[in-house]
């Protein structure tokens, strides 16, 4: 029997649901898709929000070829097939999780993209900047995708055909979190079991059901969540710990490596300059050196990074003035902090007056006597 996901999945965009800011009338991927626009290009989003529906809707559309590779198991070998595959129509390569292929295996497909010898479709989770490499990412057209709301969910659920309850739909809604592959197979699986799929039946099976730590489900957020809460109460043991669990799970380090580099900033912060330095080492090290060795260079980090002092206010203080750039707009900047390049902008008095140590205040007029950074003793120990 044809597995739920796949007997539903859209075949063209008329059929797609979410990610309107891709898929409507006017948008880059969807004017491509109606002129037959042969591109490269990467989809950027958490699981579930539709990238290898798009990727094949894409193909499907401009009558290519289409090879599906996932970057956790695919090979050198696996592309040079690929490349040497002879076919009359536009050769395609769907790279899911393309993030976890090296430098030197991102290295092989470049120049394949660049004659357009292949069409390249990359699918990830993680950040396309940090994770593919330079001259690569710049041959891509990046498309970001988002967690699906709660009424494309319900257009989903609708979608499948199953007969459910309103109470267990609105139940499926709320466990979804945005995530439509989660919410079918959920479904899937409730429909095999117990025929009809009402709140009973859902509350039976999640009683019962093994939930092990996975990377798309509940307990790849709730570690996460734990393990970076523990260092922020400065709790090396429990950190540690859910270092440990995920590691162990198959976590991606560069995944973890990514979030103690946010956190040296945004929760240590001023009171210890140097722990953004250890994070981006950890990074780096990470990055070159691999599991299962890189997993000391993880527990290192996490110790350090738990036991310093903390302190938020550079990153409360950001989000105070980004909210008065929301709300103000682009304000009028006091003439002698702006640039004067040319003799015509200083007669108009374009950086008059100005003095490097002064306690007058640089910004605009409307925000003078702001005060966004709080004070405090950022000495590091």
């Amino acid at each position: 029997m044809q597995p739920l996901a796949e007997y539903i999945r859209p075949q063209n965009l008329e059929e797609f649901i979410g990610q309107n800011h891709l898929v409507r009338e006017g948008t880059p991927l969807k004017t491509a898709i109606e002129n037959g626009h042969l591109f490269s290009f990467v989809l950027w989003g958490p699981p579930g929000t539709g990238k290898t529906t798009l990727a094949r809707i894409y193909a499907r559309a401009l009558e290519g070829e289409l090879f599906e590779l996932s970057a956790v198991s695919a090979g050198k070998q696996d592309i040079r097939r690929i490349i040497q595959y002879e076919t009359p129509a536009p050769k395609m390569l769907f790279l899911d999780e393309i993030h976890r292929f090296n430098k030197l295996q991102q290295d092989i497909l470049l120049p394949y993209v660049e004659t357009g010898e292949i069409t390249l479709i990359g699918a990830t989770t993680e950040n396309p900047s940090f994770e593919i490499i330079s001259p690569l990412l710049s041959r891509l057209h990046v498309f970001s995708l988002y967690a699906l709301s709660a009424e494309e969910l319900s257009q989903v659920i609708d979608r499948t055909d199953v007969p459910i309850t309103e109470e267990a739909k609105h139940m499926l809604v709320e466990m979804g979190e945005g995530d439509a592959r989660r919410i079918i197979s959920l479904l899937d699986d409730i429909r095999s079991l117990y025929k009809t799929v009402d709140a009973e039946a859902l509350k039976q099976f999640l009683e019962f059901r093994h939930i092990q730590y996975d990377k798309e489900g509940d307990e790849h957020y709730n570690t996460i969540s734990a393990f970076i809460k523990s260092m922020r109460a400065s709790q090396p043991d429990a950190a540690l710990y859910y270092l440990a669990r995920m590691i162990e799970a198959g976590e991606d380090p560069k995944f973890i490596a990514r979030r103690l580099v946010i956190f040296a900033s945004e929760d240590i912060g001023l009171a210890q300059s140097t722990a953004l330095v250890v994070a981006n080492e950890t990074f780096r090290a990470v990055d070159t050196v691999g599991l299962p060795e890189a997993q000391i260079n993880l527990a290192h980090c996490t110790a350090y990074l738990a036991k310093a002092k903390k302190d938020r206010s550079a990153y409360e203080a950001y989000f105070a003035a980004l909210d008065d750039v929301k709300r103000y707009g682009n304000l009028t900047i006091p003439y002698e902090v702006r640039n004067a390049p040319t003799s015509l902008m200083k007669d108009m008095g374009y950086g008059a007056g100005y003095e490097k140590y002064t306690n007058r205040s640089f910004l605009p007029v409307k925000l003078q006597g702001r005060t966004y950074l709080k004070t405090k003793d950022t000495s590091d120990s």
